[in-house]
């Protein structure tokens, strides 16, 4: 690097550097004789101003070339002593070479004071610079940054440049690097958080720990809860060197962070069994979990990919999604169509010569069923027939169903629908069959449409207030995409009529799901105690069918599998001509829009279902 390549306004400032250090050149000299001689000053011969003259010409051209102008004065950290000692070094050694050379008075500790002096001066003055720019010019939110790692020291110098945010110190769990300054920031430990909080009213943490395990997280978080600080995590250093991410692209913490699940990597056999260079059919494509699904089986690569969907911009955004994906040649069809067809619903599986299906189209919103029966049976029961049919018919390989926990023992509609399509497939596995059914049953996944998790983070948005059914009330959770690995991995196990259960961890109450969400973005609960609080967290009352807890097996009778995630269970079920019957009376009662009949078949069925509320559908 040389001054040239400098932009005209670096080129100033540099020459201004310049200007200081060969001020601190000649004022290195002097001190150096004037603490060797006890504070005589013998400088005054025209070779001794020669000399240091010529010293300082050179040791500026040699900073130069070693590119000690090129660091920014604002980003500097420590390192910039090697430099300073590199160039305090050559220009001792010219002293002496030019002192021999014009025999000139030359005490033997002189070059070394001179050495040490320059040292510190020229590294010295730029930390101390460095400094007063921080202090007059930095005036962003204070925030401390949780973890003193690679990616928390890249982090420093990108925020300093964005001003937007004043990074005043880091935590780090390491005893060891307590007390040390890294990036012109000092390290503390976990233990004086509340006291820096306070010092420097800091009103943002970033985690910069990207790569820790999801427990350890969970642990920090817990810890952090109480500091009425927004929780901020940073990308994975990997992703920013790469470039898929940003340092400076800063997000709240999830709401998979603070559940804090153990992470088991997927069986790749098991993902690619019923996928690899095969024709797939996803019902309820457009969907949180469909559209997932989606995701994982194009990963795998399959033959071709039948995307069948109601909704219109559902299936348009899934398509557009997928096809920007590149990297294999699977061919993806989009098809408009209702389960209920099974016309429409054959014809797809015969043109294509499907070998897997994954039925995820539902109607799942436990109210909106309550509101609608006649509907929630036709599409969840009748829609969940016609295709399992159509499937079997057309000797398709595999159908899975995707279920869920509220058919355990359901008190609404929409449970007591799914359940009813679990007993479907096992009595036409039963029966006997081309084609091998299974299903998995989980609880709720975060993200997915009606969720509380996306529900309460508008709210948050809007100054609140946070809405809930009931305070104790608590539901089992899962992220859409492990949800969607599992129910491929758990689909490619076991027999004809098995229903897997997902290991969905330990119930959350969802009162103090909300509690972490408000106290996580920086922001403290309203309530009777606290009527200066930001967020109030009212409690609404519970909805149509809507349970306290949920729950994922009828019977304690379940096996483990080859993964640890998923179990099985075995649990009863109607032969299919007893459960041929109930059909079709469920089906006349929906063309005459009987409600109480419908209701009363499904509590007759073997579903255990016990509705808690009388039927509130809109047309009864």
């Amino acid at each position: 690097m040389t001054i040239k390549k400098l932009t005209p306004n670096r080129l100033v400032k540099s020459i201004i550097l310049m200007f200081f250090d060969v001020t601190i050149i000649y004022f290195s000299y002097w001190a150096a004789f004037w603490l060797r001689l006890d504070r005589e000053t013998p400088i005054t011969s025209y070779s001794h101003w020669l000399i240091i003259t010529i010293i300082a010409c050179i040791s500026i051209l040699f900073f130069i070339r070693i590119g000690f102008y090129r660091a920014v004065i604002r980003y500097i950290n420590i390192s910039i002593l090697r430099w300073a000692l590199i160039g305090a070094f050559a220009s001792s050694f010219l002293l002496i070479i030019l002192s021999w050379y014009h025999q000139a008075f030359l005490p033997r500790t002189v070059p070394i004071l001179y050495f040490f002096l320059l040292a510190v001066f020229l590294a010295g003055s730029r930390i101390f610079y460095r400094n007063i720019l921080h202090h007059f010019k930095n005036k962003g939110i204070p925030v401390i940054i949780y973890g003193a790692g690679e990616t928390g020291r890249q982090l420093v110098p990108i925020l300093k440049e964005h001003k937007e945010l004043n990074p005043v110190c880091y935590i780090d769990d390491a005893p060891i690097k307590k007390n040390h300054i890294i990036q012109g920031i000092k390290v503390h430990s976990i233990e004086d958080i509340e006291k820096l909080i306070s010092r420097y009213h800091v009103k943002k943490i970033l985690l910069a720990m990207p790569r820790i395990n999801p427990h350890r997280k969970k642990e920090i978080l817990q810890r952090l809860e109480e500091s009425n600080c927004e929780i901020l995590s940073t990308p994975d250093f990997n992703d920013i060197v790469n470039g898929v991410a940003k340092l400076s692209s800063l997000k709240r913490v999830s709401i998979t962070d603070l559940l804090g699940r153990k992470q088991v990597s997927p069986i790749p056999e098991l993902l690619e069994k019923n996928i690899l260079e095969k024709n797939i059919l996803i019902t309820g494509a457009g969907g949180s979990i469909g559209s997932e699904l989606c995701r994982k089986i194009k990963s795998q690569s399959p033959n071709l990919m039948v995307l069948y969907e109601m909704s219109e911009f559902a299936l348009y955004s899934i398509h557009k999604e997928l096809s920007a994906i590149v990297n294999t040649n699977t061919i993806i069809i989009p098809i408009l169509g209702d389960v209920k067809n099974k016309k429409k619903i054959t014809q797809v599986i015969s043109k294509y010569n499907i070998n897997t299906i994954y039925h995820a189209a539902a109607y799942k919103h436990v109210p909106l069923v309550e509101y609608n029966i006649i509907e929630g049976i036709k599409n969840n029961i009748f829609g969940t027939l016609s295709v399992a049919e159509a499937a079997n018919e057309c000797n398709v390989g595999k159908f899975v169903l995707i279920s869920t926990d509220k058919a355990v023992r359901p008190t609404n509609i929409m449970g007591a629908t799914k359940r009813f399509a679990e007993l479907i497939l096992q009595a036409l596995a039963d029966r006997g069959s081309n084609t091998q059914y299974s299903m998995v049953r989980f609880g709720n996944v975060l993200g997915s449409s009606g969720s509380v998790v996306p529900l309460f983070e508008k709210q948050i948005a809007n100054g609140g207030p946070i809405t809930l059914t009931h305070k104790n009330i608590t539901r089992y959770f899962m992220t859409i995409p492990e949800a969607a690995s599992l129910v491929i991995q758990a689909g490619a196990m076991g027999k004809n009529g098995d229903v897997f259960v997902l290991d969905m961890g330990e119930p959350v109450k969802i009162f103090d799901l909300a509690t972490k969400m408000v106290k996580l973005s920086g922001l403290t609960v309203k309530d009777e105690l606290h009527q200066d609080g930001d967020i109030e967290i009212k409690v609404t009352g519970l909805r149509p069918g809507e349970k306290l807890y949920e729950e994922l097996l009828i019977t304690d009778n379940i096996l483990k599998t080859t993964h640890p995630l998923i179990m099985s269970a075995n649990e009863k079920y109607l032969v299919w001509e007893e459960l041929e019957k109930i059909i079709s009376k469920l089906q006349l009662n929906c063309q005459s829009n009987n409600l109480s009949a419908l209701r009363d078949l499904l509590i007759a069925s073997p579903l255990d279902f016990t509705p808690k509320d009388d039927i509130c559908d809109f047309l009864k």
